[in-house]
């Protein structure tokens, strides 16, 4: 293909060169001229045993303007930056207020591709890699595109391993407006790399890419905590490291990662709620695991602000807890999170919150119309039949539409 490129600084220059020794002709442009060129002020290691100086000798790589760039291009990449201003970049501590990222300098190539492609009579598909926030290419771009068809491809490259990352990615994320509508740069993709292909709606990619991000900050926090709390007790971190590293089945691996109810069991609120004792007594300069605590309640309590949202929506409808148990399959309710929902729901509303766990025994099902939480994800539940007029607020996205009945899946 005949690739355009939008935007050549320190994501969008290594990925163009990347594309560009990888069987495609690429032809590159940006409104700060002094970025045309094969100088490189960063450091990037190259890939494949090849300096990055020798990928820049190599690629099939020229410069045009961009009226060059829409006349002889089957797919624009667009690689315009997304700034945030100067306190907000993790470098000053943490101000009170927060921002959005600055979107006028993509919304401006958007702008200028599209005059261009109007002037030339052309449909352009532009491929956006900038980041941005979940919801902005659909209320701050789209918009602005009346010749433009839009994929939204964030990209996931490390800085200074960019070739490499690009060439060799974990998973390649395609948002989409509708299904069939990516064809063209899927194939691009499934010439140019061996990895999976995942395709969403856009905004489901603008959030995957942005929480990507969180997790890996997340689990560098609980390693510094790790390490801070080795260093007050007198245990070494690096163990603690490797111990978790060798966790492939629960640790290291996609366990835990789907939505649903807070953890429970015997082990982890309590361990949480000991160490947070802990974090306090020893003078940790941050106490993450009771925050984690803090956050797994104000999670258990939105849900229940949803069950009542909707049994005072549905003419109060009584309220049922559909599972009690801790986790599916077993009749343990310690340190259940459907029980603290049950818990908060009676304080929040009055009153006793019926409860049915055919597993553990407790209760019996209705047989009038309810808003029912699903508690806990047996399996079972899966084939109930449930009252007509029913509401069911289910955060495992595991309860299959019926008729008469209102299914509201979360996260879904």
């Amino acid at each position: 293909m005949k690739i355009g490129f939008v935007g050549l600084g320190k994501l969008g220059m290594p990925v163009a060169v990347a594309i560009a020794n990888s069987g495609h002709s690429v032809i590159g442009y940006d409104a700060n001229p002094h970025r045309m060129t094969r100088e490189w002020p960063f450091r990037e290691e190259g890939y494949r045993g090849r300096p990055w100086d020798q990928w820049v000798t190599t690629a099939d790589l020229t410069f045009g303007t961009l009226a060059d760039v829409v006349r002889e291009s089957d797919l624009v990449f667009l690689a315009v930056q997304t700034p945030h201003a100067l306190q907000f970049e993790g470098i000053t501590p943490l101000p009170a207020d927060r921002a959005d990222f600055d979107y006028s300098y993509l919304e401006r190539a958007i702008c200028e591709l599209d005059e261009e492609a109007d002037r030339q009579q052309v449909r352009l598909m532009v491929v956006v890699i900038s980041t941005v926030l979940p919801g902005t290419i659909g209320e701050r771009i789209l918009p602005l595109c009346h010749r433009l068809e839009v994929i939204y491809n964030p990209a996931f490259p490390a800085m200074g391993t960019v070739i490499r990352d690009y060439l060799d990615p974990e998973f390649v994320l395609l948002g989409t407006r509708g299904p069939n509508t990516a064809g063209r740069v899927r194939g691009f993709y499934e010439d140019l790399v061996s990895a999976p292909i995942l395709e969403t709606a856009i905004v489901t990619a603008e959030t995957i890419k942005v929480l990507y991000n969180t997790y890996i900050t997340a689990k560098i926090v609980l390693a510094n905590t790790a390490m801070e709390v080795c260093h007050k007790v007198g245990a070494n971190v690096d163990d603690v490291s490797r111990s978790w590293a060798l966790a492939t089945r629960r640790i290291t691996s996609g366990a835990y990662t789907r939505g649903g109810m807070g953890d429970g069991g015997a082990c982890h609120p309590r361990d949480n709620i000991a160490l947070s004792w802990l974090a306090r007594k020893a003078g940790l300069s941050f106490d993450l695991f009771g925050t984690l605590m803090e956050a797994r309640e104000c999670q258990a309590g939105w849900l229940c602000y949803l069950v009542g949202m909707y049994s005072a929506a549905y003419g109060y409808l009584p309220i049922c807890l559909l599972g009690t148990a801790f986790k599916a399959g077993t009749n343990i309710e310690t340190g259940s999170a459907a029980l603290l929902c049950k818990y908060i729901l009676e304080e929040r509303y009055g009153g006793h919150i019926a409860a049915y766990d055919p597993v553990v025994g407790r209760g019996t099902m209705p047989d009038q119309a309810c808003v029912f939480l699903v508690g806990c994800n047996h399996p079972e539940f899966a084939e109930l039949v449930f009252p007509a007029g029913s509401v069911v607020v289910d955060p495992w996205r595991m309860i299959p539409d019926q008729a008469g009945v209102d299914v509201v899946r979360i996260g879904e």
